[in-house]
């Protein structure tokens, strides 16, 4: 089992930064891949942002490549999304999740709400 806690959300005008932090227990954090989901007013929940066990690999978004940024700190079971250049349509509920390689996203957060003013 994994428990996943988020925080960082908030309310940002458009062109602003924030920072979201997942902080992980249960399970040693090395050993897991880990991603940011988020799920927009009246939309399906969308992938993000997902990171490799050491780090070294990650990749995001489409929708937010150039503005967002994952990483984790493997010594904090920790797991970042910057979020810069923000745009309201990036108004959603962000969910950090956590998987075992080669499988599926298992274990969800409870998620935190960013808030996108133009």
């Amino acid at each position: 089992q994994v428990q996943l806690a988020e925080s960082g959300g908030g309310l940002v005008q458009a062109g602003g930064s924030l920072r979201l932090s997942c902080a992980a227990s249960g399970r040693t954090f090395r050993t897991i891949i880990m991603g940011w989901f988020r799920q927009g007013p009246g939309k399906g929940r969308e992938f993000v942002a997902g990171i490799n066990r050491s780090g070294a690999i990650s990749n995001v978004a489409d929708s937010v490549k150039g503005r967002f940024a994952i990483s984790r700190d493997n010594a904090k079971n920790t797991v970042y999304l910057q979020m810069n250049s923000l745009k309201p349509e990036d108004t959603a509920v962000y969910y950090c999740a956590a998987g075992i390689p080669g499988g599926q996203y298992e274990y969800w957060g409870q998620g935190t709400q960013v808030t996108v003013s133009s």
